[in-house]
C-alpha cells in the first residue's frame, strides 16, 4: 500500500430527492476517513442519544434519516452502529445505494466485522479504485479465514488486490498458496521495493514456509541471512531457534538465543526460549498458517503507523485479527489507535483481549488501568493495576504503575509501600527513579527525613539530574535550611533546563528566602511566563511583589491564585494575605515541586 492510500471516499454529488430524501449537504461528506477512525462496537450514552435524536427528527423510515444516524454514530466513535445505519439506508435508497454501501463497508471494516465488510466490499469497476482494491484484500482475508484458500489465492493474484494493497497482498499471497496446497507457489519470494519492514517479514515468512515444505536447509539459510543483517527485536533468532529445537538441535538453538539476548537482554520471549531449549523441553509446534498470515498483515500495519496513516493501519490490524484473533500484538496496537483517537471504550475492549500469558500483557493492562484513571474511574483503574501485579508479580512496570495510581489518588503511604518492595532488595543500589518517586510519597506523607534520605541517595547516583536537584534544593529552600547549598542546586537545575518554569520558580523563591527581593521578582516573573497557571508560582510572585513594595501587583497575583484551584492550605494562606498582607506572620505552606 503506497503512502497516499486512504479510506477516503470520492465526493459524489447526491442527486436531488423527494421530501423523504433531501439532498445531503456537502459538508457531511467531508472528513470521512478521520471520522470513521473508531472501531468500538459499543455506543456511549451521548452517542446513543445523538443517533436517536437524529432518527426522531428525520424518521426511521427515511433513508436520509438512516444516513444521518450513521453519520452521528461515526462522529461518536461507533463504527458498528454506523455500519448498520448505512447498510439500512442503502437498502432503502436504490439511487444512492453505491455510496451508502461503501460507507457501510468502511464502517464494518474499521469495526472489525470482516465478514460483513467482505459482503459489502465494492466490486463495481466504477467504484473508487482505492476502496475497490482494499475490498479485494478484505474478501481474500475472509476467504482464507473460512477455509476457501483457492478463492483467496485467486483474488490476491488479481489486479484489484495487488494494485492497491502492496505490500499486504504480496505478504499474504504465499500463505494463501500454501493453504491451497501449492507448495511451490508458497515459496515464491516476494520483492517489495521501498518497504523495508514488509521486505523483512517477506523474507522471514519465506523461511517459515521453507520449513513447512520440509526444505530445512533453505529455511535455515533464510533465517541466518536476516540475523546477519541485524535482526531487530530478535524475531528471526526466535524463528531459527525454534526450528532448530524442532530438529533436535537444542545446543545450537541455545547459542542462537544467547547471541540474540546479548543485543536484547530484556526479551521475555528469548529468555523463555533459551530456558526451554537448555532444559531440552518440547519445542513449540509450527504456528498455523493463518497465524503466520496474520503476522504478515501486522507488518505493513506497523509501517503505516510509523507514517501516521492510522486509518489504513487499523483496517490491516482488523484483518489480521480475523485471520488469528489471538494475535496479542495486534490487539495492543488496535487499542493504541482507538485510544489516540478518543475511543476509550473501544481501546479498553482491545487491551482486555491481550492474553495473560502474552509478552504484551503487562503493557496492555497498564494502558487499560490508565484509561480508567483518566476517565475518573479510580476503582477500576486500581483493580486493573492490582490484577496485573498479581499476574506478573516480578514485572517492575506493573508495580510502578500501581504505585503511580495510588499516588495520583493521594494514597501516598500505600504507594510508598509498593515502592518499598522494589527498592528494598537493592538498597542504595536501587534505580534512582524509584527513590525519587518514593521521596514524593514520603514528602506528601509528612515524612521529610525519609524523603530527604532517598533524594540524597538518588542524587549521588545522578548528580546532574535536574529533577532531583530541583526537588531537594527547593525543599531545603522552602524549609529555610542549607540555603547556599540549595541555591547552588537549583541554579544548576536551571542551567540544565532553562525553559523549566518550575525550576526558575525555585531559584526565584530561593532569592526571596535570602532577602534578595529584586532578584526574586526578576526570576519569578520569568517563571510566571512559563507557568502562568501554576498557583504556587503565582503565590510566590505575589509575595515577592509585596516585599519589593509593589503591593497592588501582589494582591493581583494572590487573587489569581484563588482562581487556579489551589490546595485548601494554600487557599487559606492566600486569603489571610489578602486580608492583612505580609506585615503579620503567616504560617507558610510547603509547596510541592
Amino acid at each position: 500500500m503506497n503512502a497516499e492510500t486512504r479510506l477516503a471516499l470520492p465526493r459524489p454529488e447526491l442527486r436531488a430527492k423527494t421530501a423523504t430524501m433531501r439532498r445531503v449537504p456537502a459538508f457531511l461528506l467531508l472528513g470521512f476517513t478521520s471520522a470513521l477512525l473508531c472501531g468500538c462496537a459499543s455506543v456511549s450514552t451521548d452517542g446513543a442519544k445523538s443517533v436517536q435524536n437524529t432518527l426522531d427528527g428525520d424518521g426511521e423510515a427515511s433513508s436520509y434519516g438512516q444516513y444521518l444516524a450513521g453519520q452521528a454514530a461515526v462522529n461518536h466513535s461507533d463504527s458498528a452502529s454506523a455500519e448498520a445505519y448505512f447498510a439500512k439506508a442503502a437498502g432503502m435508497d436504490q439511487e444512492d445505494r453505491s455510496l451508502l454501501t461503501t460507507r457501510a463497508f468502511t464502517s464494518a471494516l474499521l469495526a472489525g466485522d470482516i465478514t460483513e465488510a467482505a459482503v459489502l466490499a465494492p466490486t463495481d469497476p466504477d467504484a473508487d479504485s482505492g476502496l475497490r482494491h482494499l475490498g479485494a484484500l478484505v474478501r481474500a482475508v475472509e476467504d482464507l479465514s473460512t477455509g476457501k484458500p483457492k478463492l483467496a489465492h485467486a483474488i490476491l493474484l488479481s489486479p484489484d488486490a495487488s494494485a492497491g494493497n502492496e505490500p499486504a497482498a504480496a505478504l499474504l499471497t504465499p500463505f494463501a498458496a500454501a493453504a491451497a496446497g501449492s507448495a511451490e507457489a508458497s515459496i515464491d519470494h516476494p520483492v517489495i521495493v521501498g518497504e523495508p519492514v514488509a521486505q523483512f517479514f517477506a523474507n522471514l515468512d519465506q523461511g517459515k514456509l521453507f520449513e513447512r515444505a520440509r526444505r530445512y536447509d533453505e529455511a535455515e539459510t533464510a533465517f541466518r541471512a536476516l540475523i546477519a543483517k541485524g535482526d531487530p527485536g530478535g524475531i528471526a533468532s526466535l524463528s531459527l531457534g525454534e526450528m532448530l529445537e524442532r530438529r533436535g538441535r537444542d545446543a545450537e538453538a541455545v547459542a542462537i538465543y544467547d547471541t540474540a539476548l546479548g543485543a536484547k537482554k530484556d526479551s521475555e520471549e528469548l529468555t523463555a526460549a533459551r530456558a526451554r531449549a537448555a532444559a531440552h523441553k518440547p519445542p513449540p509446534p509450527m504456528a498455523p498458517l493463518r497465524s503466520i498470515a496474520a503476522e504478515a498483515m501486522i507488518a505493513p500495519a506497523t509501517a503505516l503507523l510509523a507514517e501516521k496513516q492510522e486509518e489504513i493501519a487499523l483496517a490491516y490490524l482488523r484483518m489480521a485479527l480475523r485471520l488469528d484473533p489471538g494475535r496479542n500484538e495486534a490487539w495492543l496496537l488496535v487499542g493504541d489507535i482507538l485510544d489516540g483517537n478518543g475511543d476509550a471504550p473501544g481501546a479498553r475492549a482491545a487491551y482486555a483481549k491481550v492474553n495473560s500469558g502474552a509478552s504484551q500483557y503487562a503493557a496492555a493492562r497498564i494502558k487499560l488501568a490508565w484509561s480508567y484513571q483518566e476517565a475518573g474511574d479510580k476503582d477500576a483503574a486500581l483493580a486493573a493495576a492490582r490484577e496485573t501485579v498479581a499476574q506478573r508479580p516480578t514485572d517492575q512496570d506493573a508495580q510502578v504503575t500501581l504505585a503511580d495510581l495510588l499516588r495520583a489518588d493521594e494514597r501516598y503511604d500505600e504507594s510508598a509501600k509498593v515502592l518499598d518492595g522494589l527498592i528494598g532488595p537493592n538498597g542504595e543500589a536501587a534505580d534512582w527513579k524509584l527513590l525519587y518517586m518514593r521521596a514524593v510519597d514520603f514528602e506528601e506523607s509528612d515524612r521529610w527525613a525519609d524523603a530527604e534520605r532517598d533524594l540524597q541517595i538518588a542524587l549521588k547516583k545522578r548528580p546532574d539530574e535536574a529533577e532531583l536537584l530541583n526537588f531537594l534544593g527547593y525543599s531545603w529552600i522552602d524549609r529555610g535550611v542549607r540555603l547556599p547549598e540549595a541555591m547552588a542546586m537549583v541554579q544548576k537545575a536551571v542551567d540544565l533546563q532553562p525553559q523549566s518554569g518550575a525550576m526558575i520558580d525555585s531559584l526565584g523563591w530561593g532569592y526571596y528566602r535570602m532577602g534578595n527581593y529584586a532578584s526574586a521578582v526578576d526570576q519569578l516573573e520569568k517563571a510566571i511566563v512559563l507557568e502562568p497557571g501554576d498557583p504556587d508560582v503565582n503565590n510566590h510572585l505575589g509575595d515577592a511583589y509585596w516585599k519589593a513594595g509593589r503591593k497592588v501587583e501582589a494582591q493581583f497575583q494572590w487573587r489569581r491564585v484563588l482562581t487556579l484551584d489551589p490546595t485548601p492550605k494554600l487557599k487559606a494562606e492566600v486569603e489571610a494575605k489578602l486580608a492583612q498582607g505580609l506585615d503579620h506572620p503567616i504560617a507558610p505552606v510547603v509547596a510541592s515541586k
